[in-house]
């Protein structure tokens, strides 16, 4: 990593650097990608980033890499199980909304693509927030639904002394 460069002032330290320079504000490849840091968003509810980056792996094995599929299947005794799982975050409601969403995803998102055209339609955080309650899905609220069309490259998350500002729209992961 080159440390000369001028990055988003809450990139930090090693992890945030890497995160900042390899994933945020990259435009991801398809639906489930999207689907996927939709959930990891909602995890960081009330929490910093950097948590979420230090758990994501754990959050990824546990709810079988966000494959809605499956996460839509997930009975109560294995979400309840979770609970006791100290490597991910550990919150009841957080931990259900993952099923609720992956329900409510399925439901409305069956055309490959569907998802992914919705994010990078040039939506604002508040229509996207406000069409995720709607459809049924949880922690879908106005701030998260910014963070993540900004960590999705769908609107501009970067500070404008960054590096990488105005670059996000080109970018894929």
């Amino acid at each position: 990593m080159n440390e000369q460069k001028i990055r988003c002032s809450w990139a930090k330290d090693d992890l945030l650097i890497h995160y900042h320079d390899t994933l945020y504000g990259r435009r991801r490849k398809n639906d489930l990608d999207l689907f996927s840091k939709l959930c990891l968003e909602g995890f960081q509810a009330g929490l910093s980033w950097r948590i979420v980056l230090v758990k994501q792996s754990a959050l990824e094995k546990a709810f079988y890499y966000f494959n809605p599929t499956i996460c839509a299947e997930l009975n109560d005794s294995y979400l309840d199980s979770l609970m006791n799982c100290s490597e991910i975050i550990r919150n009841r409601r957080k931990i259900y909304a993952v099923r609720k969403n992956a329900r409510a995803y399925l439901a409305h998102y069956t055309e490959p693509y569907s998802f992914y055209e919705l994010v990078y339609s040039k939506i604002t955080p508040k229509k996207l927030s406000s069409l995720l309650k709607k459809q049924g899905f949880l922690f879908c609220g106005e701030t998260i639904c910014e963070s993540f069309l900004m960590s999705v490259g769908a609107i501009e998350g970067h500070e404008e002394n960054c590096y990488l500002y105005n670059s996000s729209f080109t970018n894929n992961v």
